[in-house]
């Protein structure tokens, strides 16, 4: 094999956010106000700040109205779950989310369970989660869905091929399994799930068609354990300290990128692959959300 593919998430992202802002403004040219994402920051996570920041800039540039809400680390569960319930009845609001994760404290399934599942998008509901799993209407979670847009507009076909999941996390690597193995456009595919428990990990993976890396270890998937001419998606994004970055920290992915992208035949790059594509994933949920 040559050089991988470069699978640009940063380039699909922003195609899809202009095709967003398009039915914005023909919401607005139609009479109805722009659809209207809230968020919820608790404390003061420095990832958590920054993805939050990225969220208000993205609905900026694609014409929502933004709210977002900071509390302090030490709100009670009950004070957090009135403020969710007030988020609920708020009319002018379409969707909303509370950035993960929250302070020991607080129950984290309960506040999620709290939230509408009509403004829940970040698809974290048990009745989205429901949906998705019988292939009804509903929100999907945000990476899973951003990866399968991702796929679905670089003509990846899933379909018929061993689609191999490292990681078992509710937010990327259960949900990305079920939507891959779903009877849908982006499914069909044969996925075997990869976690702590696994055996035989190294050869599981070696015989995937598409690799999807969710583990949070920084080049954990090494070039022994992707297939030549596999598809590798790296969800990963881990800040290790770099004294040249300005920040003083840089991103990796799950992925030892150099080795991979010989032997693969597209790879998603940290940063500038999945992140995008969440973000975006929330803008449609939202859009969605606003359609009613």
């Amino acid at each position: 094999m040559g050089q991988a593919e470069i699978i640009d998430g940063k380039k699909t992202a922003g195609e899809i956010r202009k095709e967003i802002a398009e039915a914005v403004r023909d919401m607005k040219e139609a009479g109805r106000r722009p659809p209207h994402l809230a968020a919820v920051l608790i404390g003061n996570d420095g990832a958590s700040e920054t993805y939050v920041n990225f969220k208000v800039k993205d609905c900026r540039e694609v014409g929502f109205k933004s709210t977002l809400i900071r509390k302090p680390e030490n709100i009670s569960e009950q004070e957090l779950l009135n403020l969710v319930a007030d988020l609920n009845a708020d009319e002018e609001i379409d969707g909303f989310i509370v950035q993960l994760p929250l302070p020991r404290h607080i129950d984290a399934q309960r506040v999620i369970t709290a939230i509408d599942p009509r403004k829940d998008v970040d698809g974290f509901h048990p009745e989205n989660v429901g949906n998705m799993v019988l292939g009804l209407p509903g929100f999907l979670p945000a990476t899973p869905f951003g990866i399968t847009e991702l796929l679905r507009r670089h003509g990846i076909s899933a379909s018929g091929k061993h689609c191999v999941v490292i990681g078992r996390s509710n937010i990327v690597g259960t949900p990305m399994s079920i939507l891959l193995s779903r009877n849908s456009e982006v499914g069909n595919a044969t996925v075997t799930l990869c976690h702590s428990r696994s055996q035989n990990v190294v050869e599981i993976a070696a015989s995937a068609d598409i690799l999807i890396a969710a583990t949070g270890r920084p080049g954990s998937v090494t070039a022994e354990m992707v297939k030549s001419g596999a598809v590798v998606i790296d969800v990963g994004t881990t800040r290790v300290p770099d004294p040249q970055k300005k920040s003083g920290y840089a991103l990796r992915g799950d992925v030892d990128f150099k080795a991979v992208s010989r032997k693969a035949r597209a790879l998603t790059p940290v940063p500038g692959g999945v992140g995008p594509m969440t973000r975006v994933g929330l803008l449609l949920n939202t859009m969605k959300a606003a359609k009613g």
